[in-house]
């Protein structure tokens, strides 16, 4: 594995124990419920991605591993674990061969590059960032940062929520009025919410270890470039670590807003996912 992933679940560890966790996956598919570790179930009631068990190809050198998700009319992905320079084309094949049968929709694959190659090669894809609280949670936000329950006027954050609808927090700020979901944290710019991340939630993984979950996370764009998204995210850093937090996994759009701050910040990047239609 040129990068910790694992299907259905995302990125884990690399001192996770990920046999027992494909184990895991492959002996959950179907049953429409949750890992206990599963961060998804945050969001929806059953799980809609499961293995094709019966559909897995392992051989030396390279493992495709399927999986049909229900949603948006049936995907068919194709994990790809291989070096080989034909590994996506044969992956790619599978996912192709997988659609037809069970009359999904889009088939992709997700295949994989390590940490030492060059973000050009990636392009497109997410880079799987790493934050360890073991050394502490890093500097402290230079900025007042607000729990979206503090606002003077929290209706304003329906209009952050909707100029953000694109970044998620329309459907986020549906889970906030529902009281679904932890803080969210804001910060402000005059009486406007110039931006957010949240929720604030952790949760614990397959080794009991808690872990701090990936939040949604922007910045309206003309207050970029005022040092709002560094407060933010170190304000966050810090939550996790009063709450307890070891880690946090979560990936960025290679080359975008967030990537670059996560770099700067001194996260270590574990690889990256690419993904693409079949």
């Amino acid at each position: 594995m040129t990068v910790p992933y694992v299907p259905t679940l995302g990125p884990v560890r690399k001192d996770d124990p990920v046999h027992g966790l494909f184990e895991a996956v492959v002996e959950n598919a179907g049953t429409g419920r949750f890992l206990p570790w599963d961060k998804d179930q945050r969001w929806f009631d059953t799980k809609t991605e499961r293995v094709l068990a019966d559909a897995i190809e392992h051989r030396p050198g390279l493992t495709l591993i399927p999986t049909l998700a229900e949603r948006a009319g049936g995907v068919v992905k194709v994990y790809v674990y291989g070096t080989a320079m034909d590994s996506p084309s044969r992956g790619a094949d599978l996912a192709r061969k997988l659609v037809a049968a069970h009359g999904a929709r889009k088939a992709r694959i997700v295949h994989f590059l390590s940490a030492d190659q060059p973000d050009a090669h990636a392009t497109g894809g997410t880079r799987v960032q790493f934050k360890d609280f073991t050394d502490g949670p890093g500097p402290a936000a230079d900025t007042p940062v607000l729990d979206y329950k503090e606002l003077p006027e929290p209706e304003r954050f329906a209009v952050f929520a909707e100029l953000m609808a694109g970044d998620g927090f329309a459907f986020l700020y549906e889970q906030m009025q529902a009281g679904t979901v932890g803080p969210v944290l804001t910060i402000l710019d005059g009486d406007t919410v110039a931006g957010a991340i949240g929720p604030m939630e952790t949760m614990g993984d397959a080794a009991g270890r808690a872990r701090l979950l990936p939040q949604y996370f922007g910045v309206l764009p003309h207050y970029r470039g005022r040092g709002y998204g560094r407060t933010l995210w170190r304000a966050a850093m810090h939550w996790g670590h009063q709450h307890g937090a070891a880690y946090q996994l979560l990936q960025t759009e290679v080359g975008g807003a967030s990537d670059r701050l996560c770099s700067r910040e001194g996260l270590a990047s574990l690889g990256y996912v690419i993904q693409t239609e079949a």
